[in-house]
């Protein structure tokens, strides 16, 4: 019942935010595999629109291996492909930008209280079509889980961050990102995310869109399980 009402809820979010044509659309589908407590991996793949569900003009698939340096401190080291074309229709050709990127980050979660605060440093060596370029990037972020517990995890989070955009050449200040998300988790391995997405540039190379309706699925697999 509570996947079906939030698909309805879906529908009509869908059917609302339609009319503001401004508001592009960012969809995320992610895997992740946990070996045990300190090691896993993750794919992910990225689908952007500058419209709502039309003018698409990005997409990005990557993969990371992550490591629990400490009960709160984890390691990551990742390397995608990512692609960004011409405004004005679905992919048009030539490209923007053909880039590959390697990031390796660190990711710090707190909890205070029912509130998990978390910080996550990112550096990025960009390889692109025109040159190779650094940036760096700071999040921060907090989130609240509630309802009924159910096998050691709650069904319900929202959560808001900000992330700052750096670079090591003018203008240094690139970009800021802000996120809300609802999550709804229906099983131990699934999660439901819609939320919205602002983004400021301050020097405009990857994309025009300002605001996004973000729609995610994430799946988290666990080798125990299937040891069982």
């Amino acid at each position: 019942m509570k996947l079906y009402l939030l698909t309805i809820a879906l529908i009509s979010l869908n059917f609302s935010f339609a009319q503001y044509s401004d508001l592009g659309s960012w969809n995320i589908l992610n895997l992740k595999y946990k070996f045990d407590k300190k090691w896993s991996v993750f794919g992910e793949t990225q689908l952007r629109s500058l419209g709502f569900y039309d003018d698409f003009h990005y997409y990005e698939y990557k993969a990371a291996v992550n490591y629990k340096f400490q009960p709160s401190v984890l390691l990551t080291i990742g390397a995608g492909s990512y692609q960004t074309f011409q405004d004005g229709g679905d992919f048009v050709t030539p490209k923007k930008n053909n880039e590959f990127r390697v990031w390796p980050q660190i990711t710090n979660n707190q909890s205070i209280g029912k509130i998990i605060f978390e910080q996550r440093l990112r550096t990025e060596l960009r390889f692109t079509s025109d040159e190779y370029r650094n940036r760096f990037r700071y999040r921060l972020g907090l989130s609240y889980p509630f309802g009924k517990k159910n096998k050691n995890f709650k069904p319900f989070q929202i959560a808001i961050s900000d992330e700052l955009f750096f670079t090591n050449k003018e203008p240094y200040f690139e970009r800021n990102r802000t996120l809300v998300t609802f999550n709804f988790k229906p099983t131990k391995a699934t999660t439901l995310q819609l939320g919205y997405v602002h983004q400021f540039d301050y020097k405009i190379n990857d994309e025009t869109g300002r605001d996004f309706l973000l729609i995610g699925y994430f799946v988290e697999l666990f080798a125990k399980d299937f040891k069982k």
